[in-house]
């Protein structure tokens, strides 16, 4: 676990609900979405990204999500959601998601997201501010 860790300085800790576990009794495929998200929005938290979006009007979408399931996590465990970057272009950039259960000390599921800033107020897509962008290579991977 300390190399997750150490691999992912960003990542956000999620205990496993009973609730979420489906009739086989693992935890169901949608909820990692949810996982994915809870993470991401720390991720933009501890950035300020949500903090500039009140202040800019412009913010973070979603236009794509991915996740492939690797082994099945139950109740009771905590996952850790570590978040990396990459493809950084002018408007938008890639999000990686790595689950790493405790209880199996094991990665149990690889996801991403491509991330577009949008303006709110225009309807349009918007560039990467540099203070945005100077934050997303400090946690990009090649």
């Amino acid at each position: 676990m300390q190399s997750f860790i150490e691999q992912h300085p960003i990542h956000t800790k999620i205990n496993v609900a009973w609730g979420e576990m489906d009739a086989l009794q693992h935890v169901n495929n949608v909820v990692y979405f949810r996982y994915f998200e809870t993470a991401r929005i720390d991720f933009f938290n501890q950035i300020n990204l949500l903090e500039d979006l009140q202040t800019t009007g412009i913010g973070p979408v979603i236009s794509e999500n991915n996740a492939r399931y690797k082994r099945p996590v139950t109740f009771p465990d905590t996952v850790l959601v570590g978040v990396t970057i990459s493809d950084i272009q002018a408007d938008r950039f890639m999000m990686h998601y790595n689950v790493f259960s405790q209880q199996q000390n094991a990665l149990t599921t690889v996801g991403s997201s491509q991330v577009v800033m949008f303006n709110f107020k225009t309807g349009k897509k918007a560039n990467l501010s540099e203070p945005l962008l100077a934050a997303l290579k400090t946690y990009a991977k090649d």
